[in-house]
């Protein structure tokens, strides 16, 4: 498109001749104002829109790796089941009841003792503490599991006794924790003695250094030596008592007889 010629520019006021003219092409750079960078204009994944929730299928001429033909059909009917291998020694049923059954019955947990006092249990070694502790924990693990199975089934028996075995297990370990606790005040009070006395337990080297061995020795056999010497002075003087000074020669020679 071009400007109007001279003849028909006549009929328009000159200044309006610009504005009809084209605008030319800028080819200056330019930069949006804003960082962030344009949306697709539409997704790259081809299977967008098919799913089997919303009832969409596939796209025209879109294939798919596993044909109709090859798909397995579920085996509905349960004698046709292939039976499935279970270990009899594997370590999860450690989480059931002997009988390995799903829930047990309310004689049966109620057929427990009394809790372990802190009496008995300050007897027992660290393994043996450690060994009833996770006998607790595989017990209450077993009772949490079925009373979660007798809510789903909506049983209606065995809580009340499965809530008394819990309670007795709870002493128990709250009894393991009172033993444990009495065991490390009893070990940080030797600590805070060995410290004192200059013991090194570091681990480096010898635990106790002997020093001044000798001069120990020589003062022990003067503290041992003394009251014997003291004894044998004791027994000289109360000899000297006993025995009477003897008299003088002089007193007991005969007197010469008299003459005359």
């Amino acid at each position: 498109m071009q400007c109007l010629s001279a003849t028909r520019t006549s009929t328009f006021p000159t200044f309006l001749i610009p504005g009809l003219c084209p605008p030319k092409s800028s080819k200056v750079p330019s930069l949006p104002f804003s960082t962030t960078a344009q949306r697709l204009k539409r997704d790259k994944s081809r299977n967008r829109g098919v799913s089997a929730i919303h009832a969409t299928g596939l796209r025209r001429r879109q294939t798919l790796h596993v044909k109709k033909e090859d798909l397995p059909t579920p085996v509905l009917d349960r004698t046709k089941h292939s039976k499935i291998q279970i270990d009899p020694d594997h370590g999860l049923w450690q989480f059931f009841n002997d009988k390995r059954s799903a829930l047990t019955s309310p004689d049966e947990d109620h057929a427990h003792g009394r809790a372990w006092t802190v009496e008995e249990l300050r007897h027992k070694s660290w393994e043996d503490l450690h060994r009833l502790w996770w006998v607790c924990v595989k017990e209450r693990n077993r009772l949490a599991t079925e009373a979660y199975e007798r809510r789903r089934l909506n049983a209606g028996y065995g809580d009340y006794e499965s809530q008394e075995r819990e309670r007795t297990i709870k002493f128990t370990q709250r009894a393991i924790k009172h033993t444990l606790t009495e065991r490390w005040y009893a070990w940080d009070a030797a600590r805070q003695v060995a410290v004192e006395e200059g013991l090194d337990l570091s681990g480096n080297g010898p635990v106790w250094t002997p020093q001044n061995f000798e001069e120990d020795d020589a003062e022990s056999e003067e503290i041992i030596e003394e009251p014997e010497e003291r004894q044998t002075d004791a027994v000289g003087e109360e000899t000297l008592k006993e025995v009477p000074p003897e008299a003088d020669s002089t007193q007991h020679r005969p007197q010469p007889a008299a003459t005359g």
